[in-house]
């Protein structure tokens, strides 16, 4: 029997909603799936705790989320609720979880599903490429730091160490090993993403990529500038496999990489350490939808999928794997096969509609 217990976060606006839609997919998921049992737990954080409360992350959820065997996460933050200094409230806490975990690697998926609409007009051999981009350090390191001095100077630095670089080069080179390669060759590459031309910091990011590339023979390694990635990536996203980079990189180029394969909505991500995972889609809570049923839920079932890989490969549990593989499988079919689509994705269905169509998917795949 493969056990595990779950920490939810449904969040704000669409948040709960997508949690909820996501709750109806992994209910199916554990009836059609021998040996798989999953636990959850589900706790207030966010923008609407703040304003009730005066406090986004409470201590005992940090608690229950550094106990749980996962953390799953739905949409955090409103724009009307700030912090005394007129700042919002959903970096404190993501940071703040983020510092707790220790999850020192960001991954965001742009795959393009049959089905999805693209804003490329030609895919060439199709688009499958991850971004792992480093979670702790770069430009967020000066995240309640910083300085101002009076109306005419404001400064962050970005920081980069040896540790943190090696953290993230080293998964992103074992995730290439368990992936298919480019499409356009299937050839396994991690692709080092920086500013090295211009700016020490990046140069040493460089440095120690491929200082730990050479412990991986078998997958090759390359580097290119972030601005001509930008470029490459709506020209012949098919030619790359994992991209690794510096926070506010990553940051950028996870959303041009989301518009390109059907928006926010099919983005999922995760955030993986050395011990803890924390699972979210990418998309913020679009307060104006709440409360509609009109939400995608897709990201947050998707990043769900990627909570089930994850502990499979942690636990060496093909049990998770293979469920995190059928719950990818139904949203992909989903797009493929059927006419549910949310506005987002140009149909008129409802955030319910489709968790019934992913969760009817897994149940018919599974008789």
């Amino acid at each position: 029997m493969s056990a595990y217990r779950i920490a939810l976060l449904p969040g704000d606006g669409i948040g709960p909603e997508c949690m909820d839609a996501t709750r109806v997919v992994l209910d199916q998921l554990i009836a059609s799936t021998s040996g798989l049992e999953l636990t959850f737990t589900s706790h207030r954080a966010g923008a609407e705790l703040y304003r009730e409360t005066g406090v986004t992350l409470p201590d005992d959820v940090v608690a229950d989320c550094i106990a749980a065997d996962a953390v799953l996460l739905s949409a955090i933050g409103l724009p009307d609720v700030r912090q005394v200094d007129g700042t919002e409230v959903q970096p404190t806490m993501m940071v703040g979880l983020r510092r707790a975990l220790g999850v020192h690697s960001a991954v965001r998926p742009v795959k393009l599903f049959e089905g999805a609409p693209c804003a490329l007009r030609d895919t060439g051999p199709g688009i499958d490429f991850v971004i792992v981009r480093e979670n702790l350090e770069g430009l967020f390191a000066s995240f309640g730091g910083g300085s101002k001095v009076g109306d005419e100077v404001a400064t962050d630095t970005l920081v980069i160490t040896r540790k943190g670089t090696s953290q993230v080069s080293d998964f992103a080179f074992r995730l290439a090993r368990r992936r298919g390669g480019r499409p356009s060759d299937g050839r396994k590459c991690v692709t080092c993403v920086d500013k090295a031309n211009v700016f020490r910091s990046f140069a040493f990011f460089r440095e120690v990529f491929f200082d730990v590339a050479r412990s991986y023979s078998d997958v090759e390694s390359d580097a290119v500038y972030v601005d001509a990635m930008s470029l490459y990536m709506v020209q012949n996203p098919w030619d790359f496999d994992v991209l690794v980079m510096e926070n506010q990189f990553g940051d950028i180029l996870s959303d041009l990489g989301a518009g390109l394969v059907g928006g926010l909505g099919l983005g999922p991500s995760a955030e993986i350490g050395d011990q803890h995972a924390l699972f979210q889609p990418s998309h913020g809570s679009a307060p104006q939808l709440a409360g509609k049923n009109v939400a995608n839920p897709m990201a947050t079932m998707l990043s769900a999928a990627m909570m089930m890989d994850w502990l499979g490969e942690k636990h060496g549990d093909s049990v998770c794997v293979r469920a995190g593989e059928a719950l990818e499988n139904a949203v992909a079919d989903v797009l493929k096969e059927s006419e549910v689509r949310t506005p987002d994705l140009g149909g008129s269905s409802s955030t319910t509609d489709v968790a019934q169509a992913v969760a009817g998917t897994i149940r018919d795949r599974a008789e």
